[in-house]
């Protein structure tokens, strides 16, 4: 494999956007060399509890799950979805002033695109010593 260019955004939980508290709730990442778009979520519940117990999810839930359907295309998605992957990212990462907001972009160079999504998901969406069901994330569980 060659070394590829890559471009990445986390995904961040902002209920209260006027006090700008947040986490990291999952890593949208694009390698057009490889045409790959990915994205990886993970809601900790009890953190989100923790720092804001009256949240309803369910919005939240659903927004993310509109945010998957852009990222894998395809009709299903909408008009957004029909769009090239490089579009999608942009989509995805736009500036908003809703509760799921994405950070400043960044790039980097990687060989395994997958590699990588996985691996800035780690580092920083998961807690230190935390573990994730990958079983539910692949079934479509936030």
């Amino acid at each position: 494999m060659s070394t590829s260019a890559f471009e990445y955004a986390l995904l961040r939980l902002v209920p209260r956007v006027e006090r700008g508290e947040q986490i990291n709730i999952g890593v949208v990442l694009l390698c057009r060399q490889h045409r790959f778009l990915g994205i990886r979520i993970h809601l900790n519940e009890a953190r989100i509890a923790a720092l804001w117990p009256d949240l309803d999810l369910a919005p939240v839930r659903e927004q993310l799950a509109a945010f998957e359907m852009v990222c894998a295309g395809g009709a299903g998605a909408g008009p957004i979805g029909e769009l090239p992957i490089y579009e999608r990212f942009r989509w995805l990462t736009a500036t908003r002033s809703t509760m799921i907001q994405p950070s400043a972009v960044h790039c980097g160079l990687c060989d395994a695109p997958q590699v990588m999504l996985d691996h800035i998901f780690q580092q920083m969406v998961v807690l230190p010593g935390q573990a994730i069901d990958e079983r539910a994330h692949e079934a479509g569980a936030l």
